[in-house]
């Protein structure tokens, strides 16, 4: 099945689902949390015929689905567009800072190759109005939690408030730069933005 197939919306999430089990049954190891993680995120997008939305080029998507499903069938999964161009510069340099910040904190106990996938992947779902596990196509806030544990482990130990991850991210930035803290991207179109940034803040 390939992504071009799941674009009608009376398929979801069956799509995705669908998407998510045909990776995992091409995987080296399919009981492996790295695989298992890279299918769901990919699924959540493929499932949708938005491969793009990853933020993953062509030859580093092709170079996961190496690593991680290499019994997948040739033309399995819709190739992502060979370069990724964000909507404006203000995109593109928050995708830039947000993965460097996360990569600065990767774990030695992770492929760094993974890791930069998944900063890119969490970098671009920033970018989008919706809480960020929903964005990322997760089950809710523990799987993000559980994900930038093992990836970024430093960095999720800093969210002793345990804000959500998304405006915890911005904020990140912003201590990171100097500057005060602000909405990622995405933030001003969620349902929540008002509670997490009341007007009065």
């Amino acid at each position: 099945m390939s992504a071009s197939g799941c674009t009608d919306p009376s398929n979801l999430p069956l799509a995705c689902e669908q998407q998510r089990r045909m990776l995992l049954a091409g995987a080296a190891d399919p009981d492996a949390p790295d695989a298992r993680l890279f299918a769901t995120l990919i699924a959540a997008r493929g499932g949708r015929g938005e491969l793009a939305l990853l933020g993953l080029p062509q030859a580093q998507f092709a170079a996961l689905l190496a690593r991680h499903f290499p019994y997948l069938p040739p033309a399995a999964i819709a190739a992502p567009p060979a370069r990724i161009t964000l909507w404006n510069s203000v995109h593109a340099d928050f995708v830039a800072t947000l993965s460097a910040l996360l990569l600065r904190d990767a774990s030695r106990a992770v492929r760094h190759d993974d890791a930069e996938c998944v900063a890119a992947i969490i970098a671009h779902a920033c970018l989008r109005p919706d809480h960020l596990w929903r964005d990322l196509g997760l089950a809710g806030r523990d799987a993000v939690s559980g994900m930038l544990a093992r990836y970024f482990p430093a960095l999720a130990a800093r969210n002793v408030a345990h804000l959500r991850w998304k405006k915890f991210l911005a904020r990140e930035i912003a201590a990171d730069l100097g500057v005060p803290p602000a909405p990622a991207p995405g933030c001003p179109g969620c349902e929540d933005y008002a509670h997490c940034f009341p007007r009065t803040q």
